[in-house]
């Protein structure tokens, strides 16, 4: 392959619209952070924290549905996911809106997931594919910390707000450890299917 067809392959890769939409995603965390500790808008920050969580759906359908799905997209996808939901839990446990211990234990399974994915990756493993079940998860509690952030604020119906965002919340939570359960033996595959690769790759260069 040329170099010019390497750079046209590449730059098609990473110029899609579900890209595009995760890079803003990401490029927004800053702002959420800003609105939420430095000028205390409980109200505009959960206003955007919840358009953030929805172009996550957002950026997969287009993805599936116009057949933009890319390596690249695998990859910055749930990164923009983790580090968006990483910056809004630790924000709101900052502000006060969120409750410690279920901060704590949101914040330990991400810890759990991202350090078993690096230990993987270090070890030759093939890259893992988020499962439904994780994605579900995720979505379920960014769509729940919008709803407690308004709880907490000065709007109407702050009761009900915090009830339906603790349900949704409480839900996603357990959801996600048990979407942590089932990357065991999808981690045990990746890391099978990685040595063997390595082992194909030494055996053909000898």
């Amino acid at each position: 392959m040329s170099s010019n067809q390497w750079r046209v392959e590449i730059t098609s890769n990473l110029a899609t619209i579900p890209n595009l939409i995760s890079g803003l995603r990401l490029g927004c965390v800053p702002f959420f952070c800003v609105l939420l500790l430095a000028m205390g808008n409980r109200v505009v920050a959960a206003i955007l924290l919840g358009v953030l969580g929805a172009t996550d759906w957002v950026d997969g359908f287009i993805a599936r549905r116009f057949k933009q799905e890319s390596e690249m997209g695998k990859i910055l996808d749930p990164t923009a996911d983790r580090l968006m939901f990483l910056a809004a839990v630790t924000a709101m446990l900052i502000d006060g809106s969120l409750h410690l211990v279920f901060g704590v234990l949101m914040l330990m399974r991400e810890a759990a997931v991202s350090l078993v994915v690096l230990i993987l990756a270090a070890l030759g493993a093939m890259r893992m594919d988020v499962t439904w079940t994780g994605k579900t998860a995720t979505f379920g509690l960014m769509f729940a910390l919008p709803l407690l952030l308004l709880g907490n604020s000065n709007v109407g119906g702050g009761v009900a707000l915090r009830s339906v965002g603790w349900g949704i919340a409480i839900l996603s939570l357990a959801l996600s450890y048990y979407a942590a359960i089932q990357y065991i033996p999808q981690a045990r595959q990746a890391l099978t299917e990685g040595r063997a690769n390595q082992a194909s790759s030494q055996t053909s260069s000898s």
